[in-house]
């Protein structure tokens, strides 16, 4: 959410910062809203007050006796205007509301420009992509020979986007998550690991933007609830509508759980294999923190997600994303690509994002300084760290073998009871 005031005091940066996003310029019809919504209240106030002076001259008149049918006239004149204006305030601040909520976060002027992903930067690449003696398959082939990877079961069940995970697989991806949390809460990660609800109301949804913009994107119950699309959206707002002390900054947090999302835009989009699901598993990473901080918290969050990636040894790269490619709610965002041998191209597996203050004004979440008084607008951070589904197709293709059995990388076999290898589809019959 977008403080009006800042629009009035720097309306051609707003305007500059819609630029960015691609956007008309607004600052004109938003501050024109704001002057008639402001004279509303002005008008307002003073009737409220002329009222209230009336009132007093109507107790002194009647206490003496005197007439008072004429100031008594006014004041109910002044009830009847009153009563329009305060309408028409309310009318227009609701407008305001309206027309700010569903606007992008404003990218910091470090954020590349560009329409599409075709204007994001790459930033680094680690790790060197494996020379096969033989031609990797794609996800999809390894798992279905050994009937480990069943999407025709999903469909008959629950339709597209949809897959079952057996035996090796399904112990791989829980072995995988294991793997990312005990690594992003140990004493070098610093996240906190939170088992959140999976259900949440609309303030939750509306509080990280996910509302009023992206309902069709997400699943929606019949009695109120909305299926969370990452665990960003409880993270996040465990801060909802509270004042911390700067003293307890930065908090981060970390949660293992479903995601659910309809991918009502991704008709054609990823359709084979696992990429792009309508309930997948994910590993989140959320840090609240200071305004001066959150740069800082950014690269390290962004860090720690490529950490897991490192430990993989699996190949990736690291692109800053223009601010036509950027979620609405993220003033930066890097975005880390895995490689994917069976596809031959780097992939999306995190994108970590910076979002300001922008979901702060929408929550409510505030701190208080050290010095100084009253409370600022916390800053708050979220990223995947990684999404687990993604990270299960990066082993099997990175570590696939001729034979179709699968190298276990060695920062998982302890989470695998000591496996070296899923076995080859021959192996397995």
């Amino acid at each position: 959410m977008h403080d009006i005031r800042f629009i009035r005091d720097n309306p051609q940066a707003f305007d500059a910062g819609l630029r960015k996003r691609n956007l008309a310029p607004l600052s004109g019809e938003l501050l024109d809203i704001d002057t008639r919504r402001r004279a509303a209240i002005t008008e307002s106030e003073a009737a409220q007050a002329r009222r209230k002076a009336l009132s007093r001259q109507i107790g002194i008149a009647k206490g003496r006796g005197e007439p008072a049918d004429a100031l008594m006239a006014e004041v109910a004149e002044i009830d009847a205007g009153l009563k329009a204006g305060e309408t028409e305030a309310r009318r227009l601040d609701e407008e305001l509301t309206r027309r700010l909520e569903v606007l992008p976060n404003l990218p910091l002027d470090e954020v590349p420009d560009g329409t599409d992903e075709t204007g994001n930067v790459e930033v680094r690449r680690v790790g060197s992509q494996r020379n096969f003696s033989f031609k990797p398959k794609d996800h999809v082939a390894l798992g279905e020979a050994t009937g480990e990877m069943d999407f025709a079961a999903a469909t008959r069940i629950s339709g597209s986007r949809f897959v079952f995970l057996k035996n090796h697989l399904a112990r791989l991806e829980r072995a995988i998550a294991q793997f990312m949390l005990d690594l992003h809460t140990s004493p070098e990660g610093g996240y906190t690991e939170v088992n959140p609800p999976f259900l949440v109301r609309d303030n939750a949804a509306y509080g990280v933007g996910q509302l009023p913009r992206f309902a069709e994107d997400m699943f929606h119950t019949d009695n109120g609830f909305w299926l969370i699309p990452t665990a960003e959206v409880p993270l996040t707002n465990l801060v909802n509508d509270t004042v911390l002390d700067e003293k307890d900054l930065p908090l981060r947090f970390t949660a293992w759980t479903p995601c659910f999302r309809s991918e009502a835009g991704a008709a054609g989009k990823d359709t084979r294999g696992m990429i792009r699901q309508h309930q997948f598993p994910k590993v989140e990473l959320v840090s609240i923190t200071t305004p001066e901080q959150s740069a800082v918290e950014h690269e390290r969050m962004t860090g720690r997600a490529e950490e897991v990636l490192k430990r993989l040894e699996i190949p990736f790269r690291t692109i800053v994303l223009c601010g036509g490619d950027m979620g609405p709610a993220s003033r930066k965002t890097y975005d880390i690509e895995v490689w994917l041998p069976g596809q031959d191209a780097y992939r999306e597996i995190s994108s970590c994002s910076n979002c300001g203050d922008y979901q702060a004004r929408r929550m409510n979440a505030r701190y208080r300084p050290k010095e100084g008084k009253g409370t600022r607008f916390v800053h708050t951070l979220n990223g995947s760290g990684l999404a687990c589904g993604r990270t299960l197709i990066a082993v099997l293709e990175n570590y696939q073998n001729e034979d179709g059995s699968v190298t276990v990388p060695d920062a998982l076999r302890p989470y695998m009871g000591g496996l070296a290898s899923l076995p080859a589809p021959a192996a397995r019959k």
